[in-house]
């Protein structure tokens, strides 16, 4: 099967033809761009996607991934922004593999095609020229044997006119051999064109037009081959990431197959054990017997207890500890406004942060150290004098940081039972805030605690109505507002999130009503009914000497 023999007549069908393959090819190049472009524009949403429900740093999200159902969902985000990857290789490979390489060959296959068409049209013409020529000798020819008739014609009727002289009849023969021999001329002519001409169109049919045709077969059977392997890239992009993308859901199948239900149970117990026990039976109180009512030494005489003991006298000892009053300040340093063992691990977070900090201080000093030993062996390379300032501030923090570390395990060992608990002149020793309510409350809780660290129940029923009339009281009594000691201007917005803060706005002002402790927090009032601490940084105080209780509370 040959073009050239079987459409040798077909010359501007194959053109059409050809064409119409050339924007097959075309069209097929675009679907794989908009399929690339779908692939980047999904990996792109996957990418969003992942990145929009990733947990915040530093934020309570964060804290919440400990939990293995959690980590699950983490490790299922990082898996989709690898499936998303996958989704972005298909689309450079369709690109760089198919795309690219079909629009080159799109050039170079119309420029063969305009090549050949070319060679095709040239031919054509050739032919249309030779056969003009035989036309045209052909008529030459006819033309001259129907003049050389005519004189041959007039010749005989001279000759056999008797009237005619001789000179008339002998110039009638002369141009009657004249008209003949051009016809003959003629004749020699046009055989030796149409002789050439059906030499050049054999040629034409069987030898230039079949070659053309043929070239023109093999560019379209080229491209037909061009486009069939295109398609099977096509395939073979996308099956060449299928094992990647099977890996990442085998990931999340992994990822939720280790999701374990005991686990984040125990870690609920972890997160919210308070280590208090459970309340003992309530005593029956019979106030038939007179005897019970008298008041005795160990009960309370005053107005304000009989309110405290009318109010909560039905209530449990071990119930005590939920319903003492919390601190509306900043958290105390030692955290004794924690149940035991939250306390406790907060108490060893914060000295497992204190020997990382203690670390990395020792490493920056052997480092300035060792700089220091360099320069005093090499002088040209620095003054070892220069590094004194910077070795003494490193070694005075790692004092800070080891004096900071021995308050905080003491209070660990406190609550874990392996040092008696400290009294309340210690506490004040260390920087603890020095308050009739707190006071209390500490002293009820330090009054609970067993040498294993945890809170018992066995005190004497002083204790426990010191604590119902001081706590309670405060807690539902109305409390006389301290008085206002100053003014101040918030320079930035603050946002009171945690229990005891309050929001502000820049540019607000507000009163003061208790300065600076020394925990960077300051503590302010607006429309006499709202109240809490704000960061000392985030105001400019303006402090009234001769206010009332204009002093700095410890």
């Amino acid at each position: 099967m040959s073009w050239g023999t079987e459409l040798w007549d077909q010359f501007d069908n194959l053109e059409k033809h050809t064409q119409w393959g050339i924007d097959i090819l075309e069209k097929y190049i675009k679907f794989v761009k908009e399929r690339a472009e779908i692939e980047l524009s999904y990996a792109k949403q996957l990418r969003n996607l992942s990145k929009k429900y990733q947990p915040k740093k530093n934020s309570k999200e964060e804290e919440e991934y400990k939990y293995t159902a959690c980590k699950a969902f983490l490790s299922t985000l990082n898996e989709m922004n690898d499936y998303a990857g996958q989704h972005e290789v298909i689309s450079e490979n369709m690109i760089s593999q198919i795309t690219m390489d079909l629009v080159r060959y799109v050039q170079e296959l119309k420029q063969e095609r305009k090549s050949n068409f070319h060679d095709g049209r040239k031919a054509q013409q050739h032919i249309e020229t030779c056969w003009k020529q035989l036309e045209s000798s052909k008529r030459r020819f006819e033309r001259d044997c129907k003049e050389a008739d005519r004189a041959q014609q007039y010749f005989e009727k001279m000759d056999a006119d008797i009237n005619v002289t001789k000179a008339d009849v002998e110039k009638a023969r002369q141009q009657a051999q004249l008209r003949h021999q051009m016809a003959e001329d003629s004749k020699a002519d046009y055989s030796s064109i149409l002789q050439r001409f059906n030499q050049e169109q054999w040629e034409y049919y069987h030898t230039h037009i079949p070659n053309i045709f043929q070239k023109i077969q093999e560019m379209e059977e080229r491209r037909i081959v061009r486009i069939g392997e295109s398609m099977k890239t096509y395939a073979e992009v996308d099956r060449q990431v299928i094992p990647i993308i099977g890996k990442c859901l085998d990931g999340i199948v992994k990822a939720a197959e280790s999701i374990d239900q005991k686990n984040d149970s125990q870690l609920v117990v972890e997160a919210y054990k308070s280590g208090f026990e459970p309340p003992g039976d309530i005593e029956f109180e019979d106030y038939t017997q007179p005897m019970k009512r008298t008041v005795s030494e160990n009960s309370l005489s005053s107005s304000k207890d009989s309110k405290s003991e009318l109010k909560f006298g039905g209530k449990s000892r071990g119930k005590l500890w939920p319903f003492i009053k919390k601190n509306k300040g900043a958290t105390p340093e030692d955290f004794s406004n924690l149940p035991p063992e939250q306390r406790r691990k907060k108490l060893q977070q914060k000295v497992d942060d204190l020997n990382k900090e203690i670390q990395k201080e020792t490493d920056q000093r052997d480092a300035i150290t060792k700089m220091k030993d360099v320069y005093l062996k090499n002088p040209q390379m620095g003054d070892p004098a220069s590094l004194d300032h910077k070795l003494a501030e490193a070694t005075q923090n790692i004092e800070k940081l080891r004096l900071e570390t021995q308050k905080f395990e003491a209070w660990l060992a406190e609550v874990e039972g392996r040092l008696p608990a400290r009294s309340d002149q210690a506490r004040r020793q260390s920087g603890m805030y020095d308050g009739q309510t707190h006071q209390t409350v500490t002293n009820c809780a330090q009054d609970r605690e067993s040498p294993d660290g945890s809170y018992t129940e066995e005190q004497s029923q002083e204790s426990e109505l010191k604590v119902l009339a001081t706590d309670f009281d405060d807690e539902f009594d109305d409390e006389e507002p301290l008085p206002a000691i100053g003014t101040c201007k918030a320079l930035y917005t603050f946002e009171g999130q945690n229990e005891g803060t309050i929001s502000v706005v820049e540019g607000e002002v507000l009163s003061v009503i208790e300065e600076d402790k020394g925990d960077g927090w300051t503590r302010i009032r607006r429309n006499e009914d709202e109240e809490g601490y704000v960061p000392t940084s985030y105001v400019e105080v303006y402090l009234d000497k001769n206010a009332k209780g204009a002093k700095t509370y410890i």
